[in-house]
């Protein structure tokens, strides 16, 4: 297995030779402008890189993962820094390729279904770029306003609206890619089914470790005909789960089934002025969409399944502004929860759907052990939870308890017969539980199929697989002064 190269400053040569590829004022490497990209969305693990690079080009990649490669120092690409597992965390400093500036929508091509797009471009410029065609691209993570399509393609990012269309990966036809080694290449293309391995399922959620994207070719998907958007008030967060599997059990696919708890409804009924009742359990936003002969009796049929599981009530959005306003209280509830705590920590594991109540129940038993307040806001309807632990990171006793009750909820999840994540990677953050979840025969194929691409380790190292040598707790023992302290 090749050493990682984890230097802790570059040469000035090196720097002036950055500088010469993408412009002096596209290059930062003084202390107090790269402590600004120290972390990402997973605030508990920080590390400074020694320079942060904004190519506008895929030529200016290419020059600067060659030149990387000429003194063999670490490069990490980053989108908006939105990941919430460490994903663009520089571990061994280094150069960061920071894929901002590569925003451009290049193409959209309506007849054939497709647009072509930038790493950089934000999820909902996008969805923007798109209204009025009759089209639109799909996946819609909570953080759409801010994150980047090729984040999401590092992390095959989710959303409310996966439970029906799917993820990042059922959306990308085909990608350009930087190898590690300075080498473009193109995965998929403009088609379905193209020919040969499906190397573009194979380069997204690979988070960085396979080569930086520099193009994404999206699939575009048909507007619905029409939508019914409800919100079911319940009592409890039980009687809201019995009532997902209900309308799960009823074969009816919501395009999404999202939940939200006590917790959250007090951040962003303040916020928002919805009207949520703060005295309730649970919420549960519920869309369905379609042709218009059918959404009505969908609707229906979830009004009767809520009421039969001691819904209060079920209201529903008469018009396009209320729908809006619900959704901007989903997808805001995080920016919300400031109101509530200065630093928190989203967790993202994935039960079976039947398993929800007994693994809420086991979250409420972490909080009051670790004297941690948790809140729940999640996409239901395909069972992946995000608790989100609240505290504030200048306490480290609390970021200690913050640790051991996330992993405790991991664990847990994985003994349900579920995962540690479902759409926000494992970072650096869950690499002790890759062997939990995989055999070692396994994590032997993943590790020799990402040396495949990345032979050198140079690319975003130590991420996602427990690498040079070091496994599980050895490797955070190593790598993580955060949750060694913790654990």
């Amino acid at each position: 297995m090749p050493e990682t190269a984890t230097i802790s400053t570059i040469p000035a040569e090196a720097l002036e030779a950055l500088r010469r590829i993408v412009g002096e004022s596209s290059v930062l490497s003084a202390h107090e402008q790269v402590l600004v990209y120290e972390c990402d969305g997973f605030v508990i693990e920080k590390n400074t890189p020694d320079c942060v690079v904004f190519p506008e080009t895929t030529e200016h990649v290419v020059a600067i993962v060659k030149l990387c490669n000429e003194y063999k120092i670490p490069f990490v690409p980053r989108g908006a820094g939105t990941s919430l597992a460490g994903g663009c965390l520089p571990v061994g400093g280094g150069v960061m390729i920071a894929l901002t500036r590569m925003r451009g929508i290049h193409d959209v091509n309506l007849r054939d279904h497709y647009a072509v797009v930038g790493p950089g471009t934000v999820n909902v410029h996008l969805t923007q770029h798109l209204k009025g065609t009759g089209f639109h691209y799909a996946p819609d993570p909570s953080s759409q306003g801010a994150c980047t399509i090729g984040g999401n393609v590092a992390t095959n990012s989710g959303g409310p609206h996966t439970l029906k269309y799917g993820v990042t990966v059922n959306h990308v036809l085909g990608a350009e890619v930087v190898l590690p080694d300075g080498e473009v290449v193109q995965f998929g293309g403009y088609t379905e089914d193209n020919p040969g391995f499906d190397l573009t399922g194979l380069f997204v959620g690979s988070e960085g470790t396979f080569g930086v994207c520099t193009k994404v070719i999206v699939r575009l998907t048909r507007d619905p005909v029409a939508y019914r958007t409800m919100l079911g008030v319940f009592e409890t967060v039980e009687d809201a789960t019995q009532a997902i599997s209900g309308i799960i059990g009823a074969g009816i696919v919501p395009a999404a089934l999202e939940l939200m708890d006590q917790g959250i409804i007090e951040a962003v009924e303040p916020a928002f002025h919805f009207g949520f009742p703060l005295d309730a359990g649970a919420v549960l936003l519920i869309e369905v969409d379609g042709l218009e002969v059918a959404v009505d009796g969908e609707a229906e049929q979830i009004v009767a399944l809520c009421e039969q599981n001691n819904a209060r009530e079920v209201r529903k959005a008469d018009s396009p502004q209320q729908r809006d306003l619900l959704w901007k209280c989903r997808k805001k509830a995080f920016g919300a929860i400031g109101r509530l705590s200065p630093s928190y920590c989203t967790q993202d594991g994935v039960v079976p759907r039947t398993k929800l109540p007994e693994i809420l129940k086991f979250i409420t038993e972490a909080s009051a052990r670790h004297d941690i307040r948790i809140v729940n806001v999640f996409h239901a309807g395909d069972g992946n939870i995000h608790p989100i632990l609240l505290f504030d990171e200048r306490d480290a006793e609390q970021i200690k308890r913050v640790l051991l009750a996330s992993d405790e909820i991991l664990n847990r999840c994985i003994e349900l017969g579920g995962s540690v994540t479902g759409e926000h990677g494992i970072g650096v953050e869950k690499i002790n539980f890759m062997n939990k979840l995989f055999t070692e025969a396994d994590l032997e194929t993943m590790e020799s199929v990402r040396l495949a691409f990345n032979p050198t380790g140079l690319c975003s190292p130590q991420k996602m697989l427990p690498t040079a040598g070091a496994c599980g707790m050895e490797h955070i023992e190593k790598s993580h002064p955060a949750r060694r302290a913790a654990l």
